[in-house]
């Protein structure tokens, strides 16, 4: 982390959108983030999400444990500054599958549910991952710096497998 640049962590539910003086990280299992970084402007957020999304009351505040209203969040940040969604690089991590052993085939994965939630957000705003991390089993660390739009990921593979 270079000087001057502040360091925000990410809990599930939550986003922040920064300037090149951000870093943002987070932990994913099966939960999902993406990142909007504009390579011009070197601005840009993450949002960290739970599920796929919820039957809402137009009276219910937004909430950012669901993959649709976080989403909604990071457009609202990207739009408020006066940019276009579709000028952002855009990239998605996480939706690890935390216990495979027990899914049975029964719909267990909320991974899986949430990375085609993602997947299927972005695309009815036109718009498509440049890079993905996602999927599979375990957890992962996510460092993203907003003044070069590097992500850099650390994937834990078999820790659902300890005992």
């Amino acid at each position: 982390m270079s000087r001057g640049q502040i360091e925000i962590f990410l809990q599930p539910g939550e986003f922040y959108f920064g300037d090149r003086y951000t870093r943002i990280r987070t932990l994913l299992g099966s939960c999902v983030a993406v990142t909007l970084w504009h390579p011009r402007f070197a601005i840009g957020g993450m949002c960290h999400f739970l599920l796929p999304g919820r039957v809402r009351d137009p009276a219910q505040d937004a909430d950012g444990r669901y993959a649709d209203e976080a989403l909604q969040w990071l457009m609202d940040a990207a739009s408020s500054r006066g940019t276009r969604p579709h000028d952002y690089e855009i990239k998605m991590f996480g939706g690890g599958n935390m216990f495979p052993r027990h899914n049975g085939g029964i719909g267990l994965d909320v991974g899986a549910r949430n990375i085609e939630a993602a997947h299927g957000l972005l695309a009815l705003h036109g718009l498509k991952p440049r890079a993905a991390s996602v999927g599979e089993n375990g957890y992962r660390n996510v460092f993203f710096d907003v003044a070069t739009g590097h992500v850099w990921v650390r994937h834990v593979a078999n820790a659902v497998e300890a005992v």
